[in-house]
């Protein structure tokens, strides 16, 4: 037992690949975990956005880039390595193979119900949990990349809030001028608002160019 634990921990007996293949959906949920908590903390939450701002306040201070704009810029650069990220880790013919799966499933299942076939609707409850286990499978690739995404992600938006008190305002749909700060929906404030939904539209343009399947 001793041996099989100092051969797991030095690595001579782990296959990396098996271990993110068996416990990636874990290890994703404990990172996302720890990415909110780091958000509760003021003192890293600020200095991550300090060191990031090394890099970008050139944007601000140079080149005089409005903040909003900036946020576009950044939500493109988001969108970009995401699909890169998802492109790379999640098997999408196999993604479309077990959708078409289940859809012909539930297709089939419906049929027997209303024809009540019952020697049919009996061979397909055999045939569910197969179906669901596949279904589960996908479902945990889909969420995996998210690690990944985090880690990159996070700092940006650490970097956002360093900077929102230097932020000007923006005229939103529906709600006019508005400052970024301002709470739009509920509690989230207008610049995440408008982060997301240039995030969303520039993602399916970055996706469809990149020809990367959708999840």
């Amino acid at each position: 037992m001793q041996r099989q634990i100092w051969l797991m921990l030095s690595g001579e007996d782990m296959d990396l690949g098996k271990f993110w293949d068996k416990y990636g959906l874990y290890v994703a949920l404990i990172f996302m975990m720890l990415m909110m908590f780091s958000y509760s903390l003021p003192w890293l939450r600020v200095g991550v956005g300090q060191s990031i701002d090394l890099v970008f306040s050139p944007l601000v201070e140079i080149f005089k880039i409005p903040f909003f704009i900036l946020i576009v810029i950044l939500s493109a650069l988001t969108g970009l390595y995401s699909s890169l990220i998802q492109k790379y880790t999640i098997d999408y013919d196999r993604m479309t193979e077990v959708q078409e799966r289940m859809k012909q499933f539930q297709k089939e299942y419906r049929e027997a119900q209303l024809s009540q076939d019952e020697k049919k609707i009996k061979k397909l409850d055999a045939r569910r949990d197969k179906v669901m286990k596949e279904q589960l499978e996908l479902s945990q690739q889909q969420f995996k990349p998210m690690a990944f995404i985090l880690v990159l992600t996070v700092p940006i938006f650490f970097w956002l809030l360093f900077r929102l008190n230097q932020a000007s305002t923006i005229t939103l749909p529906y709600y006019g001028p508005q400052s970024l700060t301002a709470q739009i929906i509920w509690v989230i404030p207008a610049w995440m608002i408008w982060y997301f939904i240039c995030s969303i539209a520039l993602s399916q343009v970055i996706r469809k160019s990149l020809n990367i399947g959708g999840v």
